[in-house]
């Protein structure tokens, strides 16, 4: 059993770099059986590809980063603005658990009160403020991909890729937050003041008029706070989970996949990482949604105020919305890639000169 659970130990994606260094490479030479000629066999190469691809543009070019960006726009404009009704319910239990007491009874009452068109409100806001985002999380995520990777070196880059991930998707996030938390600010308001505003056209210049600039970016800080985490976990448990399942669970290499394969791969890494998403990011979903809602509340007096227990709420219905959402993003993001044919590297490999370094080659 013990030796099982080291196994585990030693197979588990996030392990620190050294650790997994033997993990992906020495291990794999000194216990692979013996080929053909009597030498061990090498580890199979994710990087070759069977059939040479024709790509659109260039990794890293102008183009490469704006047509992420669209991917960005269009994954995650739509599938928030699919999920409204279920984020309405969320947002009304996290205000008023009271009234709100769990999912059903929340879709219910709103039902009851606001009939199905009721289900919809926010989707405006949501759609401009998600688009929006998208760009800068996806598009600005590749940016500085890139940009950390140059600065790291090619070998620095494979044994902190775990840590580039989460710089780089902490960078993106930062202005991605920026972009959305307008539009936030107004859908929190729609959706959970009763009366308040209806359309995005009422509750903008109502905002305006009643606090100033300050209405739509005083809930920027807890936006980070929720986000910037979320966002992390989300880009650096999938990029970590479609190697763990190319290398553990897929059976047989990337370049050996169809693209659908590979899309169910991305599905089902999108939501591993969506679940742990919004575990971590919920507390600070609930301040904003709280804090949006009322005047002259500050993020730590909300944050007492509900308690270990209130920042909770509403909890299951998040994890089913961003498991869904997040693999969904990752789905349709990696699609618009397949379609405009660009460059989609690989799970990363030791580079050679690490290998020769290492004593991994002959």
């Amino acid at each position: 059993m013990f030796s099982s659970v080291a196994h585990l130990a030693r197979a588990n994606p996030f392990n620190t770099p050294h650790l997994q260094l033997v993990h992906d490479g020495l291990g794999d030479l000194r216990s692979s059986p013996p080929g053909p000629t009597g030498q061990p066999r090498r580890p199979r190469n994710l990087a070759a590809a069977a059939v040479e691809e024709q790509y659109s543009c260039d990794y890293g070019s102008g183009r490469f980063f704006i047509l992420c960006g669209l991917g960005g726009i269009i994954s995650c404009g739509t599938t928030h603005t699919a999920l409204v009704p279920l984020d309405l319910v969320k947002c009304r239990m996290q205000v008023d658990p009271q009234k709100y007491k769990g999912i059903f009874n929340g879709f219910s009452v709103t039902l009851k009160e606001d009939g199905v068109r009721g289900l919809a409100k926010g989707w405006a806001p949501t759609f401009l403020g998600y688009s929006m985002q998208g760009l800068c999380k996806f598009g600005f995520y590749e940016v500085f991909k890139v940009l950390y990777s140059n600065m790291l070196g090619e070998e620095n880059t494979y044994l902190w890729r775990t840590s580039l991930y989460l710089a780089a998707s902490a960078s993106a996030e930062f202005f991605a937050d920026i972009a959305l938390a307008p539009m936030e600010a107004a859908k929190v308001r729609i959706q959970t003041q009763p009366g308040y505003a209806n359309t995005l056209r009422d509750a903008a210049p109502k905002m305006y008029k009643e606090e100033g600039l300050k209405a739509f970016y005083k809930g920027v800080a807890p936006l980070w706070m929720r986000q910037i985490p979320y966002t992390m976990m989300k880009f650096a448990c999938f990029e970590r989970t479609v190697e763990a399942l190319y290398k553990f669970v897929v059976p047989k290499p990337r370049s050996e996949c169809s693209k659908p394969e590979q899309l169910v791969v991305t599905f089902v890494a999108g939501y591993i990482a969506g679940v742990f998403c919004a575990i971590v990011s919920h507390p600070a979903d609930s301040v904003v949604s709280v804090l949006n809602k009322e005047k002259g509340s500050s993020a730590s007096q909300v944050l007492k105020r509900l308690g270990f227990k209130g920042v909770w709420k509403g909890l299951f219905a998040r994890i089913i919305m961003i498991g869904t959402l997040t693999a969904l993003q990752w789905f349709i993001y990696d699609s618009v890639k397949v379609y405009f044919r660009l460059p989609r590297p690989p799970p990363p490999e030791m580079p050679e000169s690490l290998k020769k370094k290492l004593g991994l080659t002959q």
